[in-house]
């Protein structure tokens, strides 16, 4: 997975580049369906925005563990991180390739991710997959 700030010349905070560690590090967990780390990551009041719905962690956790939705992979084109305080606010231009209802798809996102850093730890606080009208990039 390639991973890129939208201005390769701009010089990340180390904030910024740890907030885009972690959202590599948690699409590598929705890959692998590493549902301890991701129960971790995410704060127990987070919600999760789909095409086909909406709802919080535990359900999200369940869809994960169950394969009702694999994220088989993220291709990452592009990352912009602005931050807020204690709130970080992430937009990933992927295309994600996952496993649902037992079909293999490919869809081009704009994934809005929400972190809260918390006693010296970032939660996230949303995650939101907003479908773009470009074309899929990946071959």
């Amino acid at each position: 997975m390639s991973v890129q700030s939208s201005d390769a010349q701009q010089t990340k905070t180390n904030a910024e580049q740890e907030i885009i560690n972690l959202s590599k590090k948690k699409w590598d967990w929705m890959a692998d369906k590493n549902v301890d780390s991701l129960n971790v990551l995410f704060d127990d009041k987070a919600m999760f925005i789909h095409m086909g719905g909406t709802w919080g962690k535990a359900q999200e956790i369940t869809t994960i563990k169950s394969g009702g939705i694999w994220y088989k992979k993220a291709e990452v084109y592009s990352v912009v991180v602005n931050m807020f305080g204690n709130t970080a606010i992430l937009l990933n231009d992927i295309d994600l390739v996952a496993g649902v209802g037992g079909n293999e798809v490919t869809n081009p996102f704009m994934v809005t991710e929400v972190y809260i850093k918390e006693n010296g730890k970032w939660k996230m606080g949303s995650l939101t997959f907003s479908h773009l009208m470009r074309p899929v990039k990946m071959k």
